[in-house]
C-alpha cells in the first residue's frame, strides 16, 4: 500500500521491450514485478461530442399577422368603396361635382402613397441604424478586420448628407484602406465622426432640461406640466433621431418611443437614483429652492433621463472611444442654471 502511494519516477524504455505491455485502461491487471503497462488514449474521434441544446425558433404560421393584414385589407377595401360610391352620387348629382370629388380623391390616394413611402423609409432607416450599433458592438468584441470596413462605410453612407461631418469624413476615409485593426477602426471613427454629433446632443438635452425645468416650475396646472413634458420629450427624441441621421416619421416615432422607453426599463428606470437625488437636493440646495422649483428641477432630470436614453438608442456607434454623457453632469448644469436665476 505504501508503495502504491509513492509518486512514480519518470523512466524512459522502447516500445519493442518485452517487459512493456499495452493493455486497456478499464482491463488493465495487476502489473507484475518488471514489467511497465501502457494505456493507449482515446481517439478523438471516438471521444464524445457535446452537442449544444438547439435553439427553438418559433415556425409556426404568424395567425397575428395574417389578422392584422387582413383586416388593414378590409378597411383599404371599404374606403376604397366609399369614395367610389361618394365619386358617383356626385356625379349623378352633377358633373362639376363628380369631377371635384374625383380630384380629391386622386390627391389624397397620392399624398398616402407620398406618406406610406416616407414612413417606411424612415423605417429603414431606423432599421439600418440599429442594425449598425450591434454590428459595431460586435466588431469591438470580435475585432474584424474587413467587418470593422464594412460598418465603416455604411457609416458613412449614412453621415454622407450631413454637412456639418464633411471634414471629418474626408478624414475618415483617408483611414478605410489603411492597416488597422478592427476595434481600432471602429474607435477611430467614433471620434471622427461622433464627437461633433455628441457635443450637439448634449447641447439638445440640456436645452430641453432646462425648458421643461423652467415652465414646470411655473406653470400652475399639473395637467399642462404633464402635457408639456410629453411635447417636449417626443421633440427631444425626434431632434436626437435626426442628428444621428434618423428620420423618423410617425411610425418611426412610436418604435423608436418605445425603444427608448424599454432601454429606460433595463438602464434604470424613470426616476432619478437615490444618490442623485441627494445630490441634487441635498448639500443646502433644496433650503435655496422653493417647492416649485425643486419640482421643476426633477422635471428637468427626469427628461434628461430620457434624452440620454434616446442617444443610446438614436446613436449608430456604441460608447467605446468617447465617453458617455451622465446625467450628473447634466444635474449640475440644471442646478447651476437655477442658481443663476435665482
Amino acid at each position: 500500500m505504501s508503495e502504491r502511494q509513492q509518486p512514480r519516477k519518470p523512466q524512459t524504455f522502447r516500445l519493442d521491450d518485452p517487459g512493456v505491455v499495452v493493455v486497456d485502461e478499464k482491463d488493465a491487471p495487476r502489473p507484475s514485478r518488471g514489467t511497465i503497462q501502457i494505456a493507449p488514449e482515446a481517439e478523438p474521434a471516438s471521444l464524445p461530442v457535446p452537442i449544444e441544446a438547439p435553439v427553438l425558433e418559433r415556425r409556426g404560421f404568424r395567425w397575428g399577422t395574417l389578422f392584422w393584414a387582413a383586416i388593414a385589407g378590409l378597411v383599404l377595401l371599404g374606403l376604397g368603396l366609399g369614395v367610389t360610391q361618394l365619386v358617383q352620387d356626385l356625379f349623378a348629382r352633377s358633373e362639376s361635382l363628380g369631377i371635384l370629388g374625383l380630384v380629391l380623391a386622386f390627391a389624397a390616394a397620392l399624398a398616402l402613397a407620398a406618406v406610406t413611402a416616407r414612413e417606411t423609409v424612415g423605417l429603414m432607416r431606423l432599421a439600418a441604424i440599429e442594425r449598425l450599433q450591434a454590428r459595431a458592438a460586435s466588431v469591438l468584441l470580435s475585432d474584424d478586420r474587413a467587418e470593422s470596413r464594412d460598418v465603416v462605410r455604411q457609416l458613412l453612407k449614412l453621415a454622407h448628407q450631413n454637412p456639418q461631418l464633411a471634414r471629418a469624413r474626408l478624414a475618415l476615409q483617408g483611414h478605410v484602406d489603411d492597416i488597422i485593426d478592427g476595434a481600432d477602426m471602429i474607435r477611430l471613427a467614433e471620434r471622427e465622426l461622433m464627437t461633433p454629433l455628441d457635443r450637439e446632443a448634449r447641447r439638445l438635452v440640456s436645452s430641453a432640461a432646462q425648458r421643461v425645468s423652467i415652465v414646470t416650475a411655473v406653470s400652475p396646472r399639473a395637467m399642462v406640466d404633464v402635457l408639456f413634458v410629453f411635447v417636449a420629450s417626443l421633440r427631444l427624441i425626434r431632434q436626437l433621431a435626426r442628428l444621428y441621421g434618423g428620420r423618423p416619421g410617425a411610425l418611426g416615432m412610436i418604435k423608436l418611443l418605445r425603444h427608448v422607453i424599454a432601454h429606460l426599463a433595463i438602464t434604470g428606470g424613470m426616476a432619478a437614483s437615490d444618490s442623485l437625488v441627494q445630490q441634487v437636493l441635498g448639500h443646502g440646495i433644496a433650503a435655496r429652492l422653493s417647492q416649485r422649483l425643486g419640482e421643476g428641477v426633477l422635471n428637468g432630470l427626469l427628461t434628461a433621463r430620457l434624452g440620454l436614453a434616446a442617444i443610446e438608442v438614436t446613436r449608430p456607434l456604441p460608447f467605446a472611444a468617447l465617453p458617455q454623457p451622465v446625467l450628473a453632469d447634466l444635474a449640475k448644469d440644471l442646478v447651476r442654471k437655477r442658481d443663476g436665476e435665482e
